[in-house]
């Protein structure tokens, strides 16, 4: 062998040791030593030859990319003997869905390998780091990986946060108004019902946020927040319904009314009778002075009260009718029959009546 980079390490009778340095590519081949003895002796070897591969690269990136794009990243390497392996990752994650191409360099020795990663940009790769990770057995388990950061323009996100979930008359509220996009959006439009806010007093607009105080029945509505950048607008709506106040009652025993009632009656033996009947309520003190409606308990006493009067009034009216006869003459008037004609007849029938003697009977 004549060349420098070969060199004799040992030589002895049993022992033939060379090294190499500065290996290439064309060190690859059979390798013969012989040994010069009666009969000489040889042995071969084959070196084989890795071809380390260049540190990859990725292109078809352009920044930034529109939301929604076809964007197609090539990760490249060259001169690796065997051809190497690509695997691409985002954000640490596998992408298993590329393509993959293997060419042999002119040396026809060597492989240049790429690897197509083909995907619509979206807004949730903003910010993303896309990787090429090159792995081949010279590289002693230790990858060459190449790294582009994903830049993509998108419209805002837009999203309203209300401070009270139930608003109520008198009550405040505030609503934020949270917008993401990529330019930064610029500062919010807030409108109510299509329309400008109608009492700028009470509605207050600070950056992102509008308060509104002492809530009342014509807050109701639709609001509506807008949001912008270069890429396009966004919007998103809020329904405010106030609510009327929410009074909490304590329970409440009702106490029933206490009806008294006093029935007098009184019967006069003589042609009528008398019957007076004086129903006297009283209200309990202690009732609740706030409580309304008819009470039931005293007009049912006060009906009872006044059926029980007429009945009674009816019954004592018919006994006394049924017992009470009136008064008669158990006499019959004297002297009439002797009388020459009628005339002295009946006078002397009216002077025996005035004489006679009256006979009553009673019954009691």
């Amino acid at each position: 062998l004549r060349d420098n980079r070969i060199e004799l390490v040992r030589a002895s009778w049993h022992e033939l040791s060379i090294s190499v340095s500065d290996v290439s590519l064309s060190d690859e081949g059979q390798y013969t030593c012989s040994l010069f003895t009666m009969p000489v002796k040889t042995s071969k070897a084959f070196l084989t030859v890795l071809g380390v591969p260049e540190k990859p690269q990725i292109t078809g990136f352009t920044s930034p990319v529109m939301e929604g794009e076809r964007m197609q990243l090539t990760c490249k390497t060259s001169g690796s003997k065997p051809a190497a392996d690509i695997r691409w990752f985002k954000n640490d994650k596998e992408v298993k869905d590329v393509k993959y191409l293997k060419e042999e360099d002119a040396n026809r020795k060597t492989f240049t390998v790429s690897s197509t990663l083909d995907f619509l940009a979206d807004r949730n790769d903003d910010g993303a780091v896309v990787s090429c990770r090159v792995d081949h057995e010279s590289l002693n388990s230790t990858p060459q990986i190449a790294m582009q950061v994903l830049e993509i323009h998108y419209t805002p996100l837009v999203k309203i946060i209300s401070s009270n979930s139930w608003p109520e008359e008198g009550q405040s509220i505030i609503l934020t108004c949270e917008s993401k996009g990529k330019p930064v959006p610029e500062p919010v439009l807030w409108t109510k019902d299509g329309g400008e806010l109608p009492d700028p007093e009470r509605m207050v607009v600070n950056g992102r946020v509008l308060s509104i105080s002492f809530l009342n029945k014509t807050d109701n509505g639709t609001y509506r927040c807008e949001a912008k950048n270069p890429i396009g607008r966004n919007s998103t709506e809020y329904v405010l319904i106030v609510h009327d106040v929410f009074n909490t009652l304590l329970p409440t025993t009702v106490i029933p009314s206490l009806t008294t009632a006093t029935v007098t009656t009184t019967v006069v033996l003589t042609a009528s009778t008398t019957t007076s009947a004086t129903a006297i309520s009283a209200r309990d003190p202690n009732a609740l002075a706030g409580q309304t409606g008819p009470d039931h308990a005293l007009i049912g006493g006060i009906v009872a009260v006044v059926v029980f009067v007429t009945l009674c009034s009816i019954i004592l009216l018919g006994r006394y009718l049924a017992r009470h006869k009136g008064t008669y003459l158990t006499n019959e008037a004297k002297g009439a029959e002797d009388a020459p004609d009628a005339d002295t007849a009946i006078i002397n029938a009216e002077g025996s009546q005035v004489n006679a003697e009256e006979k009553k009977e009673y019954f009691i």
